[in-house]
């Protein structure tokens, strides 16, 4: 049987978790207006959350909503600062459990992982294996039904007022269908789908003929000796995923063999070479472009803008793009901003 952790609601609400909830969810944010009007009332602030906590009150459950385009259509879901400062309350003492349950192809939200393990990893497989299969799921965070969600959440965790809490997050950000959907953009929300996925990453990694697999929330891919056996696993997972989390596969299933590479998370991987997605590369020619405006409209400092333009340049680790920012100015050398970025030539 699983050994479930305890957490209590007087643990998250104790003031030294709150302070450090205040902190991570504050970090690069202190100018933002709600955010400034929370730390500048501190005490009263976390007071009144702790009490929330205790009295089962919170979460407050007020969220900003807006669209992006990324380049389809995904509705954001911003939870209000106190909210956010509880997600991160609770994950001060979840995470670790959470790490624990999930297996080590899993790398969305995770400590040490993350995009650029993932394609590592995704890299090293096709150099092993002959055949992958790369899918995702369709509608993935507005589909995680609430009931199978909370049952998971009980047989991880115990304590009736922390799993009641788990359950009011998980019902307020539930917008559009009622006992469905978590929402995108909430710490709590990538945990939870994260974990919602574990007993399909289980389930490919028992089956006989799967011998690797990667997973970057509903992103996944995973190999096998023979097409016959990729296409059976397939037929296996399709078949889980409906009875055992009510969910589907978009239709268009990537079979192939690893010698052809594959599309993961921005990045075009081929066993011998990885190269930046056109969309990953475009979104780098704008960012650069917006710190180069940034600092001549004197918007920026010059430190201001290396950071921005190293924040830029750690979302193409890993791939070929000495050409690409050479043609557009942004310097070769991944330490340091080029003299035309920062505007001292």
């Amino acid at each position: 049987m699983t050994r479930r952790d305890a957490i209590s609601l007087a643990e998250v609400a104790a003031r030294d978790n709150l302070l450090l909830a205040t902190w991570k969810a504050a970090r690069g944010k202190r100018e933002r207006p709600a955010v400034a009007r929370f730390l500048d009332d501190l005490d009263a602030r976390l007071a009144r959350l702790g009490r929330d906590i205790l009295e089962e009150r919170a979460p407050a459950g007020d969220f900003r909503r807006f669209t992006i385009h990324d380049p389809k259509r995904r509705v954001i879901t911003a939870a209000c600062f106190s909210d956010r400062v509880l997600h991160h309350a609770i994950l001060n003492l979840a995470e670790p459990r959470f790490e624990r349950m999930l297996v080590d192809g899993c790398h969305a939200c995770r400590p040490g992982k993350g995009v650029h393990a993932a394609v590592r990893e995704v890299q090293r497989n096709l150099r092993c294996w002959p055949w992958f299969v790369k899918v995702d799921v369709d509608g993935y965070f507005p589909s995680i039904d609430h009931v199978l969600l909370k049952d998971l959440l009980a047989r991880r965790f115990k304590g009736a007022g922390f799993l009641a809490l788990l359950g009011r997050i998980i019902d307020a950000g539930a917008a559009d269908t009622p006992g469905r959907g978590l929402p995108i953009g909430a710490l709590t929300s990538q945990h939870f789908a994260n974990a919602y996925l574990d007993a399909a990453d289980r389930m490919l990694l028992a089956h006989a003929g799967v011998r690797a697999h990667v997973r970057y929330m509903d992103d996944i891919v995973w190999w096998c000796p023979s097409r016959a056996a990729a296409l059976a696993s397939l037929d296996e997972l399709r078949a889980f995923l409906w009875r055992e989390r009510k969910l589907v596969l978009k239709p268009a299933v990537c079979l192939g063999r690893s010698t052809q590479g594959l599309a993961f998370c921005g990045f075009r991987i081929r066993p011998g070479e990885v190269f930046a997605s056109a969309r990953k590369l475009s979104r780098y020619r704008a960012g650069l472009a917006r710190v180069q405006a940034a600092l001549s409209s004197g918007q920026a400092s010059p430190l201001q803008a290396q950071r921005a333009y190293d924040a830029l340049l750690a979302t193409l680790t890993g791939a070929q793009t000495l050409g690409f920012r050479r043609r557009l100015g942004g310097g070769g050398d991944a330490g340091a901003c080029s003299p035309s970025v920062l505007g001292c030539e």
